[in-house]
C-alpha cells in the first residue's frame, strides 16, 4: 500500500512539473502608428546573464528569425559588450549591422514560488460482503508541498530609424531549465506575435 501511495505522488508530481514547464505571454503593446511594413533585418541583442548565455539566445532567435524570411542577427556580430555600455557604441554597432529593427531581449528576473496540493491515496481498508470494493480500501486525502520558478523576460523590438518602440512584451517561463533548452519555445512565442502584427515576414509558426 505504501508503495501504491508514493507511486502516485510521484505521478503527480511529475504532472505538475510538466505542466509548468512553458512559456507564456503576460503583457504585450504594439504602435498602432507604425506603418513600416516588415522588417527585413533585426538585430537580436541579449540583455542579462552570462556572455556565454546571451550568445546562446542571440544565435537561437536569430536562427529562428531567418527561418521566417527575416533575417536575424545575432547581436554579439556588432555589438561587442563594450559596445553596449554607451550610446556612441551603441549606434555605432547598430548603424554597421544594417538592420531595419533591433530586439532586445532582458531577463527581469527568476521566482521561486511554493504550491501546496492534496493528492487522495488508498488508506486502510478491507472489502467486505458481494460488493468488493464499496467498503475499502478508503481514499484518504495526504498534503504535498512543491517548489518551481518563474521566469520573467522583457522583449522590446525598436525601429532603428525612429529609434521608437514598435512592439513590447513581457513572459514568463516556468520551471526554466538552460537557454538553450527554452529559446526556442519562447523565439517562436515573440516572432508568431510579431508575425501577427505583420512586423516581420513569414506566416506564424
Amino acid at each position: 500500500m505504501k508503495a501504491l501511495r508514493n507511486l502516485l505522488l510521484l505521478a503527480f508530481a511529475a504532472l505538475v512539473v510538466s505542466a509548468c514547464a512553458s512559456t507564456t505571454l503576460t503583457n504585450a503593446w504594439f504602435d498602432p502608428s507604425y506603418s513600416g511594413g516588415p522588417m527585413r533585418k533585426i538585430l537580436v541583442v541579449g540583455v542579462g546573464g552570462t556572455l556565454d548565455t546571451r550568445r546562446t539566445l542571440e544565435d537561437i532567435f536569430a536562427q529562428k528569425l531567418s527561418a521566417t524570411g527575416t533575417q536575424g542577427i545575432p547581436g554579439y556580430q556588432f555589438l561587442p559588450d563594450d559596445a553596449r555600455r554607451n550610446e556612441p557604441g551603441w549606434n555605432a554597432g547598430v548603424a554597421a549591422s544594417g538592420a531595419d529593427g533591433v530586439l532586445v531581449v532582458r531577463l527581469l528576473g527568476v521566482d521561486t514560488r511554493t504550491q501546496v496540493y492534496t493528492t487522495m491515496v488508498p488508506g486502510p481498508g478491507f472489502y467486505y460482503g458481494a460488493y468488493p470494493g464499496m467498503w475499502g480500501p478508503a481514499m484518504v486525502p495526504v498534503p504535498e508541498v512543491s517548489q518551481y520558478q518563474v521566469a520573467h523576460v522583457e522583449t522590446t523590438l525598436f525601429d532603428t530609424k525612429s529609434h521608437r518602440v514598435v512592439w513590447g512584451g513581457t513572459s514568463q517561463t516556468f520551471n526554466p531549465t538552460t537557454v538553450r533548452q527554452e529559446t526556442p519555445a519562447f523565439a517562436d512565442l515573440i516572432i508568431g506575435q510579431l508575425q501577427a502584427r505583420g512586423v516581420v515576414l513569414g506566416s506564424k509558426p
